[in-house]
């Protein structure tokens, strides 16, 4: 990818791909028509985890794509995209993506984390575009679930983190430029994703060293008693609502989860990484607290998420985008995540990762025996 300068705003550079324009059909939905191939989309991001699920699932429906972003990422999409690059913050350098009057169908923001990124959004793409989803996530519910209670989009919004609350923030945004009539917009709320491209979280952090440990017959940590409830989805499933969402009006102005319906524990999940890699765990399970008073910064995903519940349904996302079915399950997806991040030479080694055998150790002298997976 190419980044240009022009004054101070870091141009941009429209990589023009020219592609055969496939037929329009169309499928009636009440009062209008959504177009299932030729969309013209613009995927704000375009090379991260979901968005290359989004993006395999829009070029099955035959839609003109393009994305903006700042050139960081190799591209490893199939088939041709039309590629913007530059800094979403600096607003002329956004605006690019709308020069000469052009309009888009379907705009997808992947990347939109502060209100004032959202805000920019708004004022770039309103009368700009027809449908604009927005990638937000399941943290803006917060931590507060009754036992028993599986979280729906009705839940209240009451996060703990800065990410939730910046994200509830751009919701509050996104739907207010909906009720406006900027654009129709629908809001996205995906849970841990995980895929090829990326590593594969373990309870006490993104980039786990656990695999390796596992791998090796040693032991690892989980917090609490490893009966916490647990959403995980491959990105190519949750790529497909996100696609499949694209013009249809039923998801206008509506807010989805995008998880699978399988609610596990994260005995399961150790248990069937494990499996994955072909051997079993040996889990250790300590109190969160403990855990994450050894280092609060290295073990923040547990600090902030993990050792919480999170229980989630996408029953209103398949009523509205039925093409939304998950059809890869947690210890495949595993297999294929836990592969790739070997053949990336991205596999972590746990060998020299003393202040986790330290952890480990001081667990084993307190008596603590691995869980019954």
């Amino acid at each position: 990818m190419t980044t240009e300068s022009s004054g101070s705003a870091t141009l941009l550079h429209l990589r023009h791909l020219t592609t055969v324009r496939q037929d329009i059909t169309a499928l009636a939905t009440g009062k209008r028509l959504v177009r299932v191939a030729g969309m013209n989309v613009l995927i704000i991001g375009g090379t991260g985890l979901i968005s290359t699920g989004i993006v395999k699932h829009l070029q099955k429906r035959g839609a003109d794509i393009s994305m903006f972003n700042r050139g960081k990422r190799e591209n490893t999409l199939d088939g041709p995209v039309g590629v913007f690059t530059g800094d979403r913050n600096d607003p002329a350098v956004l605006e690019q993506c709308v020069a000469g009057g052009r309009k888009w169908d379907v705009v997808i923001d992947m990347i939109c984390f502060t209100p004032e990124q959202a805000t920019g959004a708004i004022r770039t793409f309103a009368g700009k575009c027809e449908h604009f989803i927005f990638c937000s996530t399941v943290c803006t519910y917060g931590t507060k679930v009754p036992p028993g209670v599986v979280i729906d989009e009705t839940f209240p919004q009451e996060p703990i983190s800065g990410y939730g609350k910046n994200k509830v923030a751009c919701e509050n945004l996104f739907t207010a430029a909906h009720g406006r009539g900027d654009f129709a917009c629908t809001i996205i709320r995906p849970s841990h994703t995980y895929g090829e491209g990326s590593p594969l979280i373990d309870q006490l952090e993104p980039d786990a060293i656990a695999w390796d440990r596992i791998a090796r017959g040693q032991p690892v940590l989980c917090a609490g008693d490893g009966i916490g409830l647990w959403n995980s989805t491959h990105r190519d499933d949750v790529g497909k609502l996100f696609a499949f969402a694209a013009l249809n009006s039923k998801t206008y102005g509506q807010s989805y989860n995008a998880t699978t319906e399988r609610v596990f524990t994260w005995r399961d999940y150790y248990r069937e990484a494990a499996d994955a890699l072909g051997t079993t765990a040996q889990v250790l399970p300590m109190p969160a607290e403990w855990i994450i008073g050894h280092d609060p910064k290295r073990f923040g995903l547990l600090r902030e998420i993990t050792q919480f519940h999170g229980p989630y349904t996408s029953a209103k996302a398949r009523r509205d985008v039925p093409e939304f079915d998950v059809e890869i399950d947690f210890r495949s997806g595993a297999q294929r995540t836990l592969a790739d991040v070997k053949r990336r030479g991205a596999w972590r080694d746990s060998s020299a990762d003393a202040m986790y055998q330290g952890m480990i150790d001081k667990a084993v002298a307190l008596g603590v025996r691995p869980l019954d997976l």
